[in-house]
């Protein structure tokens, strides 16, 4: 190896020595901050508009003109929006890590995950992914948020449509609502598979009739399914509703001697196992 002959040629050297020894990963919370700086903005704009609001609470008078009602919303706001943001980073760097260990153990070279996580797509997911933290309280949604971005990079999927629509239902869906996706696709995964999918879809009366036999087996199990006590026909028919609503699910042609109320069958769809496919944990060993 050559020594550099200056102090200026020393310190570029060091500086490509850092280029080269620095992770891929490096930088992710900042780098998600930077790109939730609009957000923050959009936030801090809308809490300086309090003043109005505080004026006619004065004017209410009495226990509700004491209370700083507008600064307590100030004040609570503005640090939710940061400890979101935060959290945000932390979950995706620490899945980030975790998807550069799985993608070199499998042949993928640095220059390849540094450009994934560079490309300006990976910029726009981390901006959409830091909006819709701003609209949960929730880590465990949070999280989801990070293991979209993670998946994403992993499989080399950074298509914005796709992930906007998976972004807004990872803080939208609750628990129960994913337990009941799973659940669905337990028993209907193949059908939306490659090979099986081409074969099943091309005749619409066979997939509905597969759907059918399938649905019916699943129910005898359902409750057992689910934690005890976490099962309740009300709430399952609610999410039954939501995921419909995302696309996740599509209802088919019950049968009437075979299907009682709220016993109706649901087809998985591709849309909805893909959203399960982005949820799912990134482990280091590529599983």
């Amino acid at each position: 190896m050559d020594f550099p002959g200056n102090e200026v040629a020393a310190d570029n050297q060091r500086r490509r020595m850092e280029e080269v020894s620095r992770s891929p990963v490096d930088g992710a919370v900042e780098s998600a901050i930077f790109v939730a700086s609009p957000a923050l903005a959009v936030g801090s704009a809308l809490t300086a508009n309090g003043t109005t609001s505080a004026m006619a609470l004065t004017i209410a008078g009495g226990v509700v003109a004491g209370l700083g009602i507008v600064d307590w919303f100030r004040n609570l706001g503005n640090s939710k929006v940061n400890e979101n943001i935060e959290a945000l980073g932390r979950a995706t760097e620490e899945a980030l890590n975790r998807v550069e260990s799985a993608l070199q153990e499998h042949g993928t070279s640095i220059d390849e995950i540094k450009a994934r996580i560079e490309s300006p797509e990976f910029k726009e997911a981390l901006a959409s992914a830091s909006l819709q933290a701003l609209r949960t309280s929730q880590s465990k949604r949070i999280k989801r948020l990070a293991n979209i971005l993670a998946n994403g990079v992993k499989d080399g999927d950074l298509e914005p449509e796709g992930l906007d629509d998976s972004m807004r239902a990872a803080v939208e869906l609750g628990v129960t609502d994913v337990a009941v996706l799973r659940f669905i696709s337990s028993s209907q995964i193949e059908l939306v598979t490659s090979g099986y999918k081409d074969a099943i879809y091309g005749w619409p009366h066979a997939w509905l009739h597969e759907v059918q036999m399938r649905w019916q087996a699943s129910l005898t199990n359902r409750e057992q399914a689910f934690t005890q006590g976490d099962f309740d026909a009300g709430f399952w028919r609610s999410s039954l509703a939501r995921l419909q609503a995302f696309g996740f699910i599509a209802p088919v042609q019950p049968n009437p001697t075979t299907n009682s109320p709220g016993e109706e069958p649901y087809g998985l769809l591709p849309r909805g196992q893909e959203f399960l496919n982005r949820l799912s944990e990134v482990f280091a060993d590529g599983r």
